[in-house]
Formats: C-alpha cells, sequence, structure tokens
C-alpha cells in the first residue's frame, strides 16, 4: 500500500501536464477568467510541486520502486517537455513569419525524452546532473514566454536559438548542481540559497519572467561558480 501513495502523485503529475497539453493546444480558451495560456502555466507548476512530492514521499515511506523510477520519468517527459513544447509550438504558429519554423519546438520533447532516459541509467547522477533537468527547462519556458508577453515576439530567429540551446542543454555533459537539500548549513549550500533568493528578486522584480533569469543564472553558476563554492564536489 505504501507504494501506491508516491505512484498517486505522480500520476497527478501526469495529469496536470496532460491538462497542460490540451491547455497549450486551445490558447483562445478562457476558463473561470484565467486564458488557456496561464492556465497551462499553473498546471505545469502543479506538476512540478507533485513531482517534488512523490520524491519527498518516496524517500519518507521507504516505497522506491521501479516501476516508480519509470512513471516519474514518462510523466515529467509529458508534464515538462511535451506541454512546455506545445506552449512554444503554438505562440510560433500564432506569431512566426514562417508558420513551419514553429515544428522546431519538438525538439524540447526529443532532447526531453533523451535527457530522462539518460539520467535513469547514468550513475553519475546521483547527488548532481549531467546536463540541465528537464523539469528547469519548463520553468525557463515559462518565463520566457512571460516575458515575449510583455516585450514582444523576439523574431523566428532567437526563437529558434532559444528552442536549439535549451534541448542541447538538457543533452549536454555540463555537471549541474542539485536543488535538494541534504542539510541546511550555509556553506555547503551556498549555491541553493543564492538561487532561492535570485529566484525571489526575480519574480518580485519582472514577475513570472523571472523564471527565466532564475534558470539563466543556475546555468551560470554551475558552468562558473565552482571555483568559489565550497559545494562543488556534488
Amino acid at each position: 500500500m505504501k507504494r501506491l501513495i508516491p505512484n498517486t502523485i505522480t500520476c497527478l503529475n501526469l495529469l496536470c501536464g496532460t491538462l497542460a497539453v490540451v491547455m497549450a493546444l486551445n490558447p483562445e480558451v478562457v476558463a473561470w477568467g484565467i486564458s488557456a495560456r496561464d492556465w497551462a502555466f499553473i498546471l505545469i507548476g502543479a506538476a512540478a510541486v507533485f513531482d517534488f512530492c512523490d520524491g519527498f514521499s518516496a524517500r519518507i515511506l521507504k516505497a522506491y520502486s521501479p516501476m516508480g523510477k519509470e512513471l516519474d520519468s514518462l510523466s515529467d517527459l509529458v508534464s515538462f517537455g511535451i506541454a512546455p513544447a506545445m506552449l512554444v509550438l503554438s505562440l510560433m504558429l500564432s506569431c512566426a513569419a514562417v508558420k513551419w519554423v514553429a515544428l522546431v519546438a519538438l525538439l524540447i520533447v526529443v532532447c526531453g525524452a533523451l535527457r530522462l532516459a539518460k539520467f535513469n541509467v547514468d550513475t553519475r547522477q546521483t547527488t548532481s546532473f549531467i546536463g540541465l533537468p528537464i523539469p528547469a527547462n519548463a520553468i525557463f519556458w515559462i518565463g520566457t514566454l512571460a516575458w515575449i508577453d510583455v516585450h514582444g515576439y523576439p523574431g523566428d530567429v532567437v526563437m529558434c536559438l532559444l528552442v536549439v540551446a535549451l534541448s542541447l542543454l538538457m543533452v549536454s555533459e555540463i555537471k549541474m548542481f542539485s536543488l535538494k537539500f541534504a542539510t541546511y548549513g550555509v556553506r555547503e549550500n551556498l549555491r541553493r540559497y543564492v538561487i532561492i533568493f535570485a529566484a525571489v528578486f526575480f519574480i518580485l522584480t519582472d514577475g513570472l519572467a523571472g523564471f527565466a533569469w532564475t534558470i539563466v543564472l543556475y546555468l551560470l553558476i554551475s558552468l562558473f561558480g565552482k571555483r568559489t563554492d565550497p559545494d562543488a564536489a556534488d
């Protein structure tokens, strides 16, 4: 019975991701005064909460299972790969000068699947990540689309470059630190606290677009912060 709890939470992640895909593909819908795209943002955020809670509950209950691991990856692909890809696809179809370039958004799904498959078999990724985690990819796109709402569509070339860059980062060999806390000391978690406080600052000053800046900072700290961070060995 204990194994059912984390798997049920994972299924809620999957359900939220699937509903986010539906909303992303129906941008004209407005429900309870909220646009379909904003609903997609909310649902992806809810999926991220469930994604955290399923792992947390599995650790607390010691209810790990091979099925749970595979279910988690499948759910993450939908919630953090397909859903943001459909949001980007929908935006580009409505704004792009050349409509077929919107298909580049499907690269997010392909690289997201490769990233998750790699994570499941890569023994190097026990305390850190190799490549951009797929939830971080989704968070980046929520922030970027919110930025576009305010500042306007940046053009087909910029959008294609962003899609290709973020997709390749997911399957790259760049070592990135995990945001999970084993302890709560400042010295060993300096990078994590920096990201948390920066995220709050960015969101307060730039709204949802702050999520994109948070992921950019996460990338920069992962790439260049190891010389000064005592936690760089993870």
